[in-house]
């Protein structure tokens, strides 16, 4: 099902938004002054107050991202910063929403009670940041272990083995005297322990945090039962990877859900404020390493918004925006492709329908191991373009026009792909899994998540458009050529298990017409530039500022707030990733469901734990 979705991305609605709260709130409001910045800085005792009369009289009932920023050195208040990306449903760019507090006594108040999806996305900024949330339901740390001591994205945090600041480090020019970094950082050395730390008689704060609430001997119709806490995970076959959720069950029935993330945590933040802006183009593969190319995408937008900002500044070109659309609607198809396979591998079927849905995205990392040189990490968008043009021909391994040819034309072998393969794939599995007794009994009305629950919780993609909110960035705040192609708008209204499987099937239903359209324009602007800037000239100095790029990402919105001081690295790079906060709703969609089910409803959310815990 698929909705026609007109808005308007004028800065209008936001300049106007703002008047209204400088007229409702006076000196409480004022807007960021700051050269190259957006949006207002609230005062911090006004917080909750002004952001509820953002979301019920102004409109933005929708919180997509929330960032912390360490400002040290910066400025004479010497401050750290939250900054929250409020949305419109109906469409535009999102209003920025600022608040400040001292280091030393970092707190503001929580705005959970606002908009529910604000609570990982704090916990976070407590656990990465150091700022406590006063009034957060649930405030510990979300990524890093509870002994771990310290806050690390904050500029002064130094890690073991420290070795400088930003990248290139000076060690590794050849007139540098290489050197390995723990000869002059032994460790223990710069690593700060709690006093009388020791890991002797040590109980996890988060554990006590969990099994502490669990009340046992509850009297369920005059009959004593006790309630169970089970942990599945971290090393579990269902949960996707390293992920562990703590389920508290009153016979078989869940009362209790709490996600426990954080196994696979890298800081890879900290790893990109170290390096320069072109350094994290590859880190960002990491990520959903499922989706390489739509990361490259997300985090190029960003940086071009932040290079607008100058004034000598060339956008991508026309067959350079084109070619990007073909990557990552290709993304898109091979990602719910392989998500539908993991959904059934989680409802008990054998490894055959996953088997299945790889077949065809092989066809697709063949393509892109043809242009990027990688199957997985392509690194292949840059700032103002893309790496490489489309070779002429291609190798594939699985042969799409004859059993015995593997060398094709490039043109003829997209065409087979989009036109012939991948709907053949997208029918037969609709034809074979979308009446399936199995299927339907197991995930008709399992998970469901409302339409009003899904906007609290800041759900993103399929999750979002599953619970009837047709609401997707490349039409919201469109990018790129998406102006000029036509498609709708996928949407669902029922808010299962079912539902979030039929939408993905909706979505590359439309990913297809999308990529129908684009061929045309891949053969009319052949041998037109596929990069705005000079050769090699991929590193550009980025004027100093803030951005936030966000694309429409196969599993969700992908955001990225970053903010320059003129450098060549980010003063601040953060990702707001669509597993990661699509988790928030987790525990509320198995609530009164079976543990089985709670595989089904994982399944159904698509995570990726490189992303949830970057």
């Amino acid at each position: 099902m698929t909705e026609q979705v007109q808005v308007s991305t004028s800065t209008a609605p936001l300049d106007e938004a703002i008047r209204q709260l400088e007229a409702r709130f006076g000196s409480a409001i004022r807007r960021d002054d700051r050269e190259g910045y957006t949006g207002v800085i609230v005062e911090p005792s006004r917080l909750v107050e002004v952001a509820t009369y953002v979301r019920d009289t102004l409109g933005f009932s929708y919180l997509t991202s929330a960032t912390a920023v360490d400002y040290l050195g910066k400025s004479d208040t010497d401050h750290l910063e939250m900054v929250y990306h409020v949305c419109n449903l109906a469409g535009g760019p999102p209003l920025t929403l600022k608040a400040q507090t001292p280091r030393e006594q970092a707190a503001l108040p929580s705005l959970v009670s606002v908009w529910p999806g604000a609570n990982f996305q704090e916990r976070e900024a407590w656990d990465l940041m150091g700022i406590r949330f006063e009034g957060h339901p649930n405030l510990k740390r979300i990524l890093m272990w509870e002994g771990f001591h310290g806050h690390p994205l904050r500029k002064d945090w130094k890690e073991a083995y420290y070795e400088q600041e930003h990248k290139p480090f000076d060690s590794r020019w050849p007139e540098g005297h290489v050197r390995r970094a723990e000869e002059l950082n032994p460790f223990g050395k710069n690593v700060r322990y709690p006093a009388g730390f020791s890991l002797d008689g040590y109980e996890e704060q988060a554990e006590r945090a969990i099994y502490d609430k669990v009340p046992l001997g509850v009297q369920v119709s005059d009959l004593a039962t006790d309630q169970v806490v089970v942990s599945m995970g971290p090393q579990h076959p269902s949960t996707h990877g390293v992920f562990r959720m703590v389920v508290t069950l009153d016979g078989e029935t869940i009362v209790g859900l709490e996600p426990v993330m954080g196994y696979l945590h890298r800081n890879h933040e900290k790893i990109g404020e170290r390096n320069t802006f072109l350094h994290n183009m590859p880190f960002t593969d990491r990520l959903d390493y499922f989706c390489s190319m739509s990361n490259n995408l997300g985090y190029a937008v960003a940086v071009e918004k932040l290079l607008a900002l100058g004034k000598r500044w060339d956008p991508p070109t026309y067959r350079a925006e084109a070619i990007r659309v073909l990557m990552v609607e290709l993304t898109r198809i091979l990602n719910h492709l392989v998500a539908i396979g993991f959904l059934l591998n989680d409802l008990g079927a054998y490894f055959t329908p996953l088997m299945y849905s790889i077949i065809e995205r092989e066809l697709i990392l063949d393509f892109f191991e043809a242009v990027s040189g990688s199957r997985m990490m392509c690194n292949y968008m840059r700032f103002g373009g893309v790496a490489y043009d489309l070779p002429e021909r291609l190798q594939s391994t699985a042969a799409l026009i004859n059993d015995r040819v593997r060398d094709f034309d490039t043109m003829q072998y997209l065409r087979a792909l989009i036109h012939d393969r991948l709907p053949r794939a997208v029918e037969q599995t609709n034809d074979l899994l979308t009446t399936n007794e199995i299927i339907t009994n197991r995930c008709i009305g399992v998970g469901v998540l409302t339409r009003e629950d899904a906007i609290a919780y800041s759900a993103a993609g399929p999750v979002l458009r599953a619970s009837g909110v047709p609401y997707d960035v490349r039409r919201a705040e469109p990018y790129s050529i998406y102006p000029d192609l036509e498609f709708d708008v996928a949407v669902r209204y029922h808010g299962d298990v079912y539902d979030r499987y039929l939408i993905r099937l909706d979505e590359m239903v439309q990913s297809l017409r999308i990529l129908k359209q684009v061929l045309p324009i891949l053969e009319e602007t052949k041998g037109q530039p596929f990069f705005s800037g000079k050769a090699g000239q991929y590193n550009p100095r980025v004027p100093a500022g803030e951005a936030y790029g966000r694309v429409e990402n196969p599993k969700g919105e992908l955001g990225y707030y970053l903010v320059s001081d003129g450098g060549q690295n980010p003063w601040r790079y953060h990702v707001r990733s669509p597993s990661f906060i699509n988790l928030t709703a987790l525990s509320q969609m198995c609530k009164g469901h079976k543990v089985a089910d709670v595989v089904a409803i994982l399944g159904s959310i698509d995570i990726v734990l490189g992303e949830v815990d970057r």
